[in-house]
């Protein structure tokens, strides 16, 4: 039935306006979106925009939270622009956004995870934003700065990471942290920001040559 309606909708797209992308879900539900957040989604190849206006998803954008990354950000010594690039991938800048699996806000935070982190309105860009951060500190500190792997570990959690040694070859994470990376700046053959470099030896005698401040350090 989902797949009737989602035809019949589409036949009324009007070619003008964004490009339309399609994820049909595992349940049958089709989900239509010019702002894909999953990249899972398809671009179907219309452009959106009806006379009722049915796909104008406005464009997410981060001047709303500058604040609330800002201090979170200089809070927990996280980049505020990895944060954002955080913030871009998992909700597009949406403080409303639900996912699939109940992940919520503009972090993206499970109800599990939110409450742990003490997250008591995960809609609640303040909180969400303080609680994400936190988090991504969490696993910035586990994986001695490497930001690909804490990358990997927010999306497919610390386990999966420490079980496969590595980023886990699941595409939906390979994928995930390749637009991470390339919406922080460090995708690469993309322009990479010029920050401070920090040289930090763990325990192990690992040498890890990162941008990201190990705490206590400016």
């Amino acid at each position: 039935m989902a797949g009737l309606v989602a035809a019949a909708v589409l036949a009324t797209a009007n070619p003008a306006g964004a490009d339309v992308y399609r994820l049909k879900g595992t349940d049958g539900t089709v989900h239509l979106t010019n702002a894909p957040n999953d990249p899972r989604y398809q671009r179907l190849g219309y452009k959106s925009g009806t006379a009722a206006g049915w796909l104008r998803v406005p464009r997410g954008r981060m001047a709303p939270f500058r604040s609330e990354i800002s201090t979170a950000a200089e809070r927990y010594g996280v980049p505020d622009r990895l944060v954002s690039a955080v913030i871009r991938a998992e909700s597009g800048f949406n403080p409303k956004a639900v996912s699939r699996k109940g992940a919520r806000g503009l972090m993206q935070l499970m109800p599990s995870t939110a409450s742990m982190l003490g997250v008591s309105d995960s809609f609640d860009p303040r909180q969400n934003i303080d609680g994400g951060v936190r988090h991504l500190r969490a696993l910035m500190d586990r994986f001695s700065n490497n930001v690909p792997l804490a990358i990997a570990a927010y999306n497919a959690g610390e386990s999966a990471v420490l079980a496969h040694g590595g980023i886990p070859p699941y595409p939906e994470t390979r994928e995930y942290v390749k637009r991470v990376l390339r919406f922080y700046g460090a995708a690469t053959g993309g322009d990479t920001p010029r920050s401070r470099v920090y040289h930090v030896i763990s325990r192990d005698g690992t040498v890890t040559y990162t941008n990201i401040p190990p705490r206590g350090r400016p």
